[in-house]
């Protein structure tokens, strides 16, 4: 079984080639498995078509123009790839672009619609890009994501990108004239490909801008509907100097680790009243400290609606999770948002659906989510949202209830001795011992090999004041060390006598060290049930 990328290396074409096959062709084979977003198909049977449509018989003109390219361009490639779709539009040559590329890009647009190259050429560089680890692109399967979570758009609707590269997302959230679509890319050949894959591909009503964003907004009168953005991630410097007095800033400045933050905010200027911004942002965004007093600014206003926890893998570019926010701009005052929909699809495959199941979306009231650290992880508030409170805190009391009885029984009863020094009779080191078969030393602790020799005895003798004394080291550290350590001499009956009260001591300390672990669990469950409603007290005849 192969995947419809493994069939594009197989023929030596791009993904979108072989997408374009299963259009046209009735007869390439239907899928043999997988699901809907990420179909299967049998490779004998993909190899007899490819043989029988004579497709991957040599390298295809698509692969040479990109070899080309890239001997021609090297790491500078996007503006190889600019160059030819400025030909393929506008019939301009540019000089750098060889002769070779020229005549291969010309070749195919004969016989291929441009947009289809252009998307080629795009989906070529964004696979190149993400094998390299950079996150310069935005992966497909965060576009997928985005367009879901858009739904659908209007067609009298402004769409809007401050970051959008070689305007991937961009020009994917809306149909082709459905929307007038706006971007702004810092990279001036970034901005040139987004300009001419939209006029190859017939999308109209589409203007890209060249600039930083952040620190030279092309479109400062803009309001759009729908502000859709995978922003940088992990800058610092951002512009945040020279920006501390910008009316953006309309939650507070952001520090200088919060970049995403500032994005955030840039795209929140732009959306008009009622409209949204969807944006790709970082896991850690969530919760990093720095950024709390923003996050709690986005709750206490109404503004955010949605978080969204993406599957693992949704980034290839990087193995760190994505969320998606989404963010809404109240069309009057009394329409802020009541509460903020968490969505957590972290259990799920990449390629899966991504509409939330049972146990996966939950509504959290803004003010559950105003604490010290307003944490908008979704993982968290859902799984809290599905636990059954009254269940846990009823198993707690019973354990508890069940760790108290008898407790103090385990104390053993000791009277008073003859005095400090009652034990300073004979003794016998534990190296002695060892020597004399009678002991080996166990994993961590000495242990009796014969029964003239009690193991709980000589366990408990072992942790006395004295024997401790010699386990510990200078700088303070206690090392339990046998060897050195000596135990008082007393016939066998004597020693059980002592083995048993030492052995009661331990199971008294353990069972303590378990009910101060259960208290803190208990009293942590009550405060939160009290504090959601999930708990109640009972009434006082009642309890």
């Amino acid at each position: 079984m192969v995947t419809g990328s493994e069939i594009a290396r197989l023929a030596g074409v791009t993904r979108a080639a072989v997408s374009n096959w299963r259009r046209r062709y009735d007869d390439f084979p239907a899928p043999a498995g997988g699901g809907a977003n990420s179909p299967l198909f049998a490779l004998a049977d993909v190899q007899t078509w490819l043989d029988r449509q004579r497709k991957g018989q040599g390298v295809s003109e698509e692969v040479q123009l990109w070899q080309v390219l890239r001997g021609t361009y090297g790491d500078e490639i996007i503006g190889g790839i600019a160059d030819v779709l400025r030909l393929i539009a506008k019939g301009e040559q540019s000089d750098e672009l060889p002769e070779e590329a020229v005549r291969l890009a010309r070749n195919m647009t004969a016989s291929t619609p441009a947009g289809e190259l252009a998307d080629a050429l795009g989906e070529r560089f964004t696979d190149s890009v993400r094998r390299a680890g950079s996150d310069q692109v935005t992966s497909p399967r965060v576009v997928r994501a985005v367009c879901h979570f858009v739904g659908e758009v209007a067609s009298d609707a402004t769409v809007f990108d401050p970051a959008c590269g070689i305007g991937t997302l961009l020009l994917a959230v809306a149909p082709k004239g459905a929307a007038k679509r706006c971007g702004q890319e810092s990279d001036l050949r970034s901005a040139s490909v987004a300009q001419l894959r939209a006029i190859l591909t017939g999308r109209t009503g589409v203007t890209i801008a060249a600039g930083d964003s952040l620190r030279d907004d092309q479109w400062p009168e803009l309001k759009a509907e729908l502000i859709v953005c995978d922003p940088p991630v992990g800058v610092t410097d951002w512009g945040r100097g020279e920006l501390l007095l910008d009316s953006r800033w309309e939650l507070g400045t952001p520090s200088r680790a919060e970049g995403e933050l500032a994005w955030l905010q840039h795209a929140y200027a732009h959306t008009a009243p009622g409209g949204r911004v969807l944006m790709v942002m970082p896991a850690s965004v969530a919760y990093r400290k720095a950024g709390r007093r923003l996050r709690a600014e986005l709750v206490r206003r109404g503004i955010l609606t949605h978080v969204i926890a993406l599957p693992p893998g949704t980034s290839a570019s990087h193995s760190l999770p994505v969320h998606l926010w989404q963010l809404r701009r109240p069309p009057s005052p009394g329409d802020a948002a009541t509460s903020v929909r968490m969505v957590d699809l972290t259990a799920r495959d990449p390629d899966d659906s991504l509409e939330p199941g049972p146990g996966q979306v939950v509504d959290v009231p803004l003010i559950d989510l105003l604490d010290d650290v307003v944490d908008l992880s979704p993982g968290r508030r859902v799984e809290e949202s599905h636990r059954d409170f009254a269940a846990e805190y009823r198993f707690l009391r019973q354990e508890l209830t069940q760790q108290l009885r008898g407790i103090v029984e385990l104390l053993p009863m000791l009277t008073a001795g003859e005095g400090a020094g009652s034990l300073d009779g004979p003794t016998v080191s534990v190296a002695e011992l060892a020597r004399a078969g009678l002991v080996e030393y166990g994993d961590p602790e000495p242990v009796s090999k014969v029964d003239q020799l009690d193991t709980e005895y000589l366990q408990g003798f072992l942790r006395n004041a004295a024997n401790n004394r010699r386990s510990t080291s200078a700088s303070g550290t206690f090392r339990l060390d046998g060897r050195g350590a000596r135990i008082p001499q007393m016939d066998i009956t004597d020693q059980r006598r002592y083995g048993a009260a030492f052995r009661s001591l331990q199971e008294f300390e353990e069972r303590t060290r378990r009910l101060a672990e259960l208290s803190r669990e208990a009293a942590a469950l009550a405060r939160d049930g009290l504090g959601n409603g999930t708990l109640i007290p009972e009434d006082a005849e009642d309890g």
